[in-house]
């Protein structure tokens, strides 16, 4: 019996592949966003725990990349040429009100070391507060800007991702579900001495930490959201947001006597979630959300 194939009648492999994207586009994403950057974090996990010989901290900055690039591989796919410059557009939409960059630029440490400061025991290192330090914010700022994870995550999770939640769910379910997302991504971390982890660690000492940092990723996540519909999807606003969130954590935190990872967690869910319900009250959980408004879908 002979079998012949009519291959014009066969959609290509690439077509399907297409389909299935625009099929789940989003479900889609979150698996490649985790699986890019979770095998490039092993290797630096694996070397901390002392079973990997060998300096990886490049595999560290490049897992940070994993969201991003999951976001541009998707636009591609699905929109070509056309997508990829809508969201090179939205990187350099930088045009926002002053009160935005204001509260994004100061309104954000400030409310990282409210938070701080609140706590019993913490005391400031007076000899480290010296002109070097506030002429070197900027530099560092703009480094983590660019290899700290602020670009390299808010691409993706801002940039492709959270209009499509928004669309689906509505502003405060899709924020928070990208926040769940966006919170567990950062699981392998915890196994290395960035957020607390590395040899010795216990679940003991996991699960708090963890449970913090999930609080403070969803009270983040509605702040975030809140900025992004403001400034009419921006993600130049978001990536700077991201860089304002973890510049101080490199520069001011060092200076504090009597905090660890897991008090900066606290600080930063104390701060940034009381922020966050006033803004949903403020906003009665609509987050400002216009679905209609210029770049705010991220579909075009």
């Amino acid at each position: 019996m002979n079998a012949s194939i009519d291959f014009k009648q066969s959609p290509l492999p690439s077509k399907k592949l297409k389909q299935l994207l625009k099929k789940h586009p989003l479900f889609i994403y979150f698996v490649l966003a985790y699986a890019i950057s979770w095998i490039l974090i092993i290797p630096y996990a694996l070397s901390e725990w002392g079973l990997l010989k060998g300096n990886f901290m490049v595999m560290y900055v490049l897992h940070t990349f994993g969201p991003s690039l999951a976001g541009l591989i998707m636009v591609w796919t699905l929109e070509g040429k056309e997508g990829l410059l809508q969201i090179w557009k939205r990187i350099k939409q930088v045009r926002a009100g002053w009160q935005w960059y204001l509260f994004i630029l100061i309104g954000i440490p400030a409310l990282i070391i409210l938070g701080i400061f609140v706590q019993p025991g913490v005391t400031l290192d007076v000899k480290g507060v010296t002109p070097v330090l506030f002429a070197s914010y900027p530099l560092t700022f703009i480094a983590v800007w660019f290899g700290g994870g602020p670009l390299g995550e808010e691409i993706g999770w801002r940039g492709f991702a959270l209009p499509r939640l928004q669309l689906l769910f509505g502003p405060l379910k899709g924020t928070l579900l990208l926040g769940v997302l966006w919170c567990f991504w950062h699981l392998p971390d915890f196994l290395t001495e960035s957020k607390g982890g590395g040899p010795g660690t216990t679940l003991l000492t996991f699960l708090p930490n963890f449970f913090m940092f999930f609080i403070m990723i969803l009270a983040l996540s509605i702040i975030f959201t809140w900025i992004f519909n403001h400034t009419r999807g921006s993600i130049f606003t978001a990536i700077t947001a991201h860089a304002s969130v973890n510049t101080p954590e490199l520069t001011l935190v060092p200076l504090l006597l009597g905090i660890d990872m897991i008090g900066l967690h606290k600080a930063l869910l104390i701060g940034f979630g009381v922020f966050a319900l006033l803004v949903l009250i403020f906003t009665r959980v609509r987050l400002c959300y216009k679905p209609d408004q210029e770049g705010s879908s991220g579909l075009e």
